[in-house]
């Protein structure tokens, strides 16, 4: 019986709790009222009515007394501890549940905001207002609005539902959910968001953003773009002031004007210099115009990059050093480089060296002839009041390109008449004004006479010519000062991938600018089957195709042909080549050039090794494949048959490195090596070299050993029918000799490369 006393009591413990919290509404005072006394109303005129800590006044109210409830009508006002103010044009107030119901102009008013709506229900224990047909927040810094909101007065936080809104003096949000706090600046979004800035724009689905301090953080579906520039990651950590970002994981950095894309796990962004830099399986795409067939469909062929780290910038094209791309002239001769053109009408799109040279000596030579014929003009015929002014400033202004130093007033102005300056350049007027006061006798010309006069004074042709430099300096400016460019640089463990082209070294830098990629640092080039090494390599690209390349200091090229393991080498101090349509054409060696080539017959089979030095060669390239090797200046060479070469010749700095090829772009990607890397056909000091390389045919004399291997088994097969002495010997007899069959020549002894080489009849060009 006491459990059950005390379960009762425990019970109607909240229940009595929550009868003692309701209060009445006390009238504190009124100018006019009057009451009714059977139900207990009261009307009102100017009252104020107090609960607990708020206080209440109107215009005029109705009292419901009995049911602890008053309608308020206009003018209303509600103050809750001097911190909250709530106006509006009508109340309903419930003094047992607590709630406002505010309708017409409602403003609520604390220390940080000012809230308008035109249904506002608000809470006054707990202090929470909310609106569902509309409302704007506006304070110091933020406007606000929404179609639902429900405001916390005590924590200062705001909750904003549909159509959402937030305009700050840095940007403009919008978004389906959203948090705000008045106090802090914090905005927290929870739904589709984009934030719009002055001159870049956020999207997300789910994060922060401080709209004083402009720092967020984003961590669902986000998308940032500027102008033609955009970034995407897991995670994005942004400083608006600092201008630095931050993104985390499947990061993609696309500019649509240059065609580049840039991925990573792990990158950074500064909004100052335009400059993006990404790490952790950091890659690259640029677009390019080639094309290449997979499953019978043309694709775009793009050149992949990838590094440790990638980092892409917008800089001053005046900042860079721009690399001048090699001409191949229309006798197939190597050209100087071209030199960067100015921007002129006569030169248009497409046009050669040769032909811009060309068209500026006919318009030079058309300059000189309207010049003459000016001339002549101006002798026969009397210039007129404006003409002649003009060719007295004209004349007057010939020495503008002087120093501006070495014409001071004072100096000028205690010459005699007969120094060089002043008498060039009045005499050069005196024609001019001497037709001027001719032309015009016997009228009123006297301020025309006067203005020629002033103009012939040295001081007067000192200051001209001072104010015409500082119009000069003012109104001249080099467009290339402005002009920005995108540059990418990628460091260690560089490789590069596009189907016709493969490349792999320490660093890299390419620029827009002259389309050119640089490696640097122990670089190898693979294209078709050629392998190009040196000091510094530079490829062009031209209208997004491959056009020249250029090894420089240390140039090596090891070419393969596609059934044989000889390896035609060529080395000098600069290799320049050629490309058309993607694959290489004509090839020039400059400085201590060298050449190894193995000339074959008509049936593919090899005839004998030539070995040349020059001071440059040139190499024609068809089907992939070395063509020809002709020595342009000073040659000497060797020419030794096949049958009497005992090993293959290697020139000094021979390198063949197959296996560092990538082969896809899964590869650059990764940055890993094949899981079975291709054996390097690089021979071993004092070792016979494969004759097979791995993928490639087996050669002429591995196929007919073969043949013979399977004739004898034939054999085999034959006598093992007789068992005896006689079979046994007779297999042994035809086996044996297949056995010691010799495959290439002894590689044990090594060529005496100290023996002078003896010319021999060469193709010339």
């Amino acid at each position: 019986m006491q459990k059950i006393r005390f379960f009762i009591i425990f019970f109607m413990f909240p229940f009595s709790l929550l009868a003692q919290q309701r209060t009445k509404i006390i009238l504190k005072d009124a100018r006019i009222g009057n009451t009714d006394g059977k139900k207990n109303i009261s009307y009102l005129k100017f009252p104020v009515f107090s609960h607990e800590n708020a206080t209440l006044t109107c215009d005029s109210a109705v009292f419901y007394q009995n049911d602890n409830v008053f309608e308020a009508f206009k003018n209303v006002h509600i103050n809750q501890g001097d911190t909250i103010n709530i106006y509006s044009d009508h109340l309903t107030y419930n003094g047992n549940t607590k709630i406002a119901h505010l309708t017409s102009n409602v403003r609520m008013i604390d220390k940080e905001s000012v809230l308008t709506t035109n249904v506002l229900d608000y809470n006054m224990a707990t202090k929470v207002g909310t609106y569902v047909e509309g409302g704007k927040i506006v304070n110091k810094d933020v406007t606000l609005t929404s179609k639902n909101g429900y405001y916390f007065s005590n924590s200062r936080d705001s909750y904003f539902r549909y159509n959402v809104v937030v305009v700050t003096p840095q940007s403009t949000i919008k978004s389906d959910t959203l948090r705000y706090n008045t106090l802090t600046n914090w905005t927290y979004f929870y739904g589709p968001t984009n934030i719009k800035g002055k001159e870049d724009n956020l999207y997300t689905e789910n994060g922060a953003y401080n709209t004083k301090t402009e720092y967020a953080y984003f961590g669902k579906k986000n998308l940032y773009t500027n102008g033609t520039k955009s970034l995407k990651g897991d995670s994005l950590y942004y400083d608006g002031i600092a201008g630095y970002g931050k993104a985390v994981r499947n990061i993609i950095f696309k500019d649509t004007a240059d065609k580049t894309v840039l991925y990573g796990q792990l990158g950074y962004y500064y909004k100052i210099d335009e400059r993006a830099v990404v790490t952790k399986n950091a890659y690259v795409g640029m677009g390019t115009k080639d094309s290449i067939t997979v499953n019978n469909k043309l694709q775009p062929d793009s050149l992949w990059l990838g590094s440790d780290t990638l980092e892409t910038q917008m800089v001053l094209q005046k900042t860079l050093k721009l690399i001048e791309s090699p001409v191949l002239k229309k006798n197939n001769e190597l050209g100087d480089p071209e030199k960067p053109q100015k921007n002129n009408a006569s030169q248009a799109p497409g046009m050669t060296a040769e032909e811009i040279g060309i068209t500026k000596k006919s318009e030079k030579k058309e300059a000189k002839e309207k010049a003459k014929t000016a001339k002549k003009d101006n002798k026969n015929t009397k210039p007129t009041d404006s003409t002649a002014i003009k060719a007295v400033k004209d004349s007057l202004l010939t020495k503008v390109s002087l120093p501006k130093d070495s014409l001071s007033k004072d100096s000028i102005a205690q010459k005699k008449p007969d120094t060089p300056l002043i008498k060039d350049s009045l005499n050069t007027a005196k024609a001019p004004i001497k037709a001027i006061k001719t032309d015009i006798s016997g009228k009123k010309t006297d301020s025309l006479s006067k203005k020629a006069d002033s103009l012939a004074k040295p001081g007067n042709v000192v200051k001209k010519i001072d104010a015409t430099i500082k119009t000069t300096d003012s109104l001249v400016k080099n467009p290339l000062d402005t002009v920005k460019t995108r540059s990418i640089k990628a460091y260690h463990n560089v490789r590069v991938y596009k189907s016709n082209m493969q490349a792999k070294a320490d660093s890299l830098f390419y620029t827009s600018a002259d389309s050119t990629l640089r490696w640097y640092g122990d670089p190898i080039l693979w294209s078709q089957n050629s392998q190009q090494t040196g000091d510094t390599i530079y490829l062009r690209l031209k209208n997004n195709k491959l056009n020249t390349l250029q090894v420089i200091d240390n140039a090596f090229q090891v070419n393969v042909n596609a059934d044989s393991a000889r390896f035609n080498q060529i080395k000098g101090k600069l290799i320049t080549a050629f490309f058309k349509d993607g694959e290489l054409s004509t090839m020039f060696v400059d400085g201590n050039a060298e050449s190894v080539y193995y000339n074959r017959g008509k049936d593919s089979v090899y005839t004998d090794m030539n070995q040349t030095v020059s001071s440059r060669i040139k190499i024609l390239f068809k089907d992939k494949e070395i063509s020809h090797i002709l020595t342009v200046k000073e040659p000497e060479g060797i020419r030794v048959p096949i049958t009497e070469l005992k090993e293959d010749v290697l020139l000094t700095g021979f390198t063949w490195k197959p296996e560092l090829r990538p082969l896809s772009k899964k590869e650059v990607i990764s940055g890993k090596p094949r899981t079975k890397p291709a054996a390097s056909k690089t021979p071993a000091a004092g070792t016979k070299k494969p004759r097979v390389p791995i993928g490639k045919a087996p050669n002429k004399a591995e196929v007919a050993k073969k043949g013979l291997i399977k004739a004898a088994l034939k054999e085999v097969v034959k006598a093992a029918s007789k068992i005896d002495s006689a079979a046994i010997d007779s297999v042994k007899a035809i086996i044996a000799p297949i056995k010691n069959l010799p495959l290439k020549p002894d590689t044990s002894k090594k060529p005496d490369t100290a023996k002078k080489i003896t010319p021999a009849p060469l193709k010339k060009q």
